[in-house]
């Protein structure tokens, strides 16, 4: 039996909302979205955001949103890559539920976020090294925080679920 929240964080292109949604609908829980969530609340996206208030602006909104959804019961959240930049944040997740890593190589994060213009932090002339740098500076963040990590490579998004609820359900013995 899993029981608690269960958040996922990583970086952008692991697989988070992807993965999220499918977690939720087999355990039966309601799934949000940080970033969805943000956007819905603004009226504006969050490359509108990150263009008009930077990502100072977009980080504070983005702490009020994780601190609210992460007060509710036995949700299921995929966060933005970010996430984990704030000290608060990493507090917060690491207390209100489990965190899971969802991992990926440079290549596959590369390969699925190529043609998303949605991603502001990757509109550079070349964004697979953005995704390097990026990862350099969070994935220390992400496994600090992290109960589980688990890699989302060639495997479905079933395998990967499969395994997820393995995992989870090993943390709870």
């Amino acid at each position: 039996m899993i029981s608690g929240n269960i958040f996922l964080i990583g970086p952008m292109g692991a697989g988070k909302s992807t993965v999220g949604k499918q977690l939720a609908k087999a355990l039966g829980r309601d799934f949000y979205d940080s970033d969805k969530e943000i956007e819905e609340r603004t009226g504006v996206s969050i490359s509108w955001i990150f263009e008009m208030e930077g990502e100072a602006g977009f980080r504070v909104r983005e702490q009020k949103v994780i601190d609210e959804l992460t007060e509710k019961k036995n949700i299921i959240l995929a966060t933005g890559g970010g996430v984990v930049l704030s000290e608060e944040n990493r507090r917060v997740l690491r207390s209100r539920g489990h965190v899971v890593y969802l991992a990926a190589s440079i290549e596959q994060l590369s390969r699925r976020t190529s043609k998303d213009k949605s991603r502001p932090l990757l509109q550079t002339d070349d964004p697979k090294k953005q995704i390097e740098e990026l990862l350099a500076m969070r994935a220390p963040l992400y496994k600090d925080v992290a109960d589980i990590e688990l890699r989302t490579g060639e495997q479905s998004i079933t395998h990967v679920v499969a395994d997820l609820i393995k995992e989870l359900e090993n943390l709870g013995q």
